[in-house]
């Protein structure tokens, strides 16, 4: 039985343990453990709508739990990545010279993807280990995910709350 997607256990989770949860489950959940994170948020604004969290902590959680899981990310591609594409690389075809196709890539169109990769489930939990793999550097990195940070969380808080 599959309890992750479960709206009941999220919302258990979220009004016994508030904020800290939802900034515990947002973070792990961007690194790539399977959390049901939209429906997470969606939660969590409405017990926001509904008196049952508080405002500030919740935003505070919300947008420091994806930023977190987001940059733990980057530096797992920008630590591990060179050692995954040579010792794991080769058995899925990845090669030095595709990596360096793919950072020029990533350099021109990916910080893009850091933005609207929030959105779509299973892109941004590669975004973020993709950028740190391509050494897109931090500054860049941090402005595009944190604002997609920022824009993903708001969406998702916002549609729970006048739900």
């Amino acid at each position: 039985m599959d309890y992750s997607a479960s709206p009941e256990l999220v919302s258990t989770w979220l009004m016994h343990y508030g904020s800290f949860a939802l900034f515990a489950l947002l973070a792990i959940g961007i690194i790539a453990l399977p959390v049901p994170d939209e429906t997470l948020m969606v939660a969590a604004g409405v017990l926001l709508g509904h008196g049952k969290m508080h405002l500030s902590s919740t935003l505070i959680a919300a947008y420091a739990g994806s930023m977190c899981g987001i940059t733990v990310s980057y530096f797992i591609g920008r630590t591990a990545g060179n050692y995954f594409l040579t010792k794991v690389g080769p058995w899925f075809g990845l090669t030095h010279a595709k990596h360096a196709k793919v950072h020029v890539w990533f350099e021109r169109f990916g910080k893009w993807t850091l933005l609207i990769g929030y959105f779509v489930p299973g892109i941004r939990h590669l975004t973020g280990v993709s950028a740190g793999m391509a050494s897109l550097e931090y500054n860049r990195f941090a402005v595009f995910a944190y604002v997609g940070a920022f824009l993903w969380v708001s969406t998702f808080l916002g549609v729970g709350y006048f739900l």
